[in-house]
């Protein structure tokens, strides 16, 4: 059994994760590469967490059925009958009424997001660090119901390379430089390095519009809406009756170059707050040509073309459910029962991917391509879409 935390069950819902199983690290065999996708093969995988107080007093039916929207009432009354959920490692009946601190666990037939099937290109390996160029669409760790299919894990089952420590974050959508150490004191040097502020980041991202020429510096709060999944611009005054909400944010802008449509700019994250970049572009006026997170309504058709970059796949309700586009399922089913047993209690069999994921997504135009720090520099080359005509 191998212990670990996690915040989200497998159908995306919250829940605190204290031991992790089966322990079986990535391997080459795990992965599916179809229609310009990458799937993992389904496993079985159980969840393990200690009952909150707001969940004691509930029958183990009501709570998870309440809890984790994602699978229909039926499923966890059977779940709980053939023993698949369990309380203290032992079988209840459904009536089961849980009690505060008990350990519930739950072994599911998991099927992890699909994601797009570029390669993790290692671009320099030493000795106590590897920088890869991440794919848009990977995660970098462990994360929601994402496993297997993340940057960790596919550098482990296709080159061997474990344990990796991320010494920054990339978002999920994000392209570009990932720096990983090889173990932890290097890691933790990395990010002793960040906090002091001695580090240097640079982005790229293509833009609406033509960007003013000479350097921008955008010094404006972002407010992080959890429930939401995005930010916002929070700018104020010194009015003592003013409530500035978020945190202190700062990124400097500088235009590389135009088409007179979009504009290629180079953007220098002074700190470092969740979807920075992309809000503070916003707020200049110039978002991301393709953030469907962060567009606006007004925006036209010509700008709007392709945006799918957050399609859905942050704030999916877990009641609403998608399917693979109708040109693809037949395919996956086929694929799927070649690949895999059919689990007849599993909510999301015969498809590879899980129910409430759209595979049509598109790369964000935002890439990581240098971290520089004391005595060091990593960088990573452009992506096409940079180099406007």
């Amino acid at each position: 059994m191998k212990r670990k935390r996690e915040e989200e069950e497998a159908n995306g819902e919250s829940m605190e994760i204290v031991w992790q199983t089966p322990a079986n690290p990535p391997e080459k065999h795990d992965y599916i590469l179809l229609n310009g996708m990458r799937y993992v093969r389904p496993y079985y995988f159980e969840f393990i967490s200690h009952v909150k107080n707001r969940w004691a007093g509930k029958t183990v039916v009501d709570l998870f059925a309440e809890e984790f929207k994602g699978r229909p009432y039926d499923y966890y009354v059977n779940a709980v009958k053939c023993g698949r959920i369990q309380v203290d490692g032992e079988m209840v009946p459904v009536s089961y009424i849980v009690k505060s601190s008990q350990k519930i666990s739950h072994f599911v037939h998991r099927h992890e997001p699909p994601v797009m099937a570029s390669d993790v290109s290692i671009l320099q390996k030493e000795p106590d660090v590897l920088t890869v160029c991440k794919p848009a669409s990977v995660p970098v760790h462990p994360c929601g119901q994402y496993r297997k299919n993340t940057v960790i894990g596919i550098l482990q089952a296709e080159h061997g390379l474990a344990p990796l420590f991320p010494v920054h974050r990339l978002d999920r959508l994000v392209s570009g430089l990932l720096i990983l150490a090889t173990n932890a004191s290097k890691a933790d040097l990395f990010r002793q390095q960040i906090e002091a502020g001695k580090v240097k980041k640079q982005y790229i991202a293509k833009v609406i519009g033509v960007f003013p020429d000479g350097e921008r510096v955008v010094d404006v709060n972002i407010n992080y809406n959890a429930r939401e999944g995005r930010s916002t611009a929070e700018a104020g005054n010194c009015d003592q009756n003013s409530s500035v909400k978020g945190k202190a944010a700062c990124t400097k802008f500088t235009k590389i170059c135009t088409d007179g449509t979009h504009s290629t700019v180079l953007c220098e994250p002074i700190t470092g707050r969740t979807h920075q970049i992309r809000v503070h572009l916003l707020y200049t006026g110039h978002p991301i040509a393709n953030d469907m997170l962060y567009l606006s309504e007004n925006a036209t058709d010509q700008s709007r073309r392709g945006m799918r970059a957050d399609k859905i796949y942050g704030d999916l309700s877990p009641s609403i459910t998608y399917s693979l586009h109708d040109d693809c399922v037949e395919q996956c089913k086929e694929e799927s029962s070649n690949d895999f047993s059919i689990d007849p209690m599993c909510t999301n069999c015969p498809n590879l991917a899980p129910r409430g994921y759209d595979r049509d997504e598109e790369p964000l135009w935002l890439h990581c391509v240098k971290y520089s720090g004391p005595g060091w520099v990593y960088d990573c080359p452009y992506p096409e879409w940079a180099f406007l005509d």
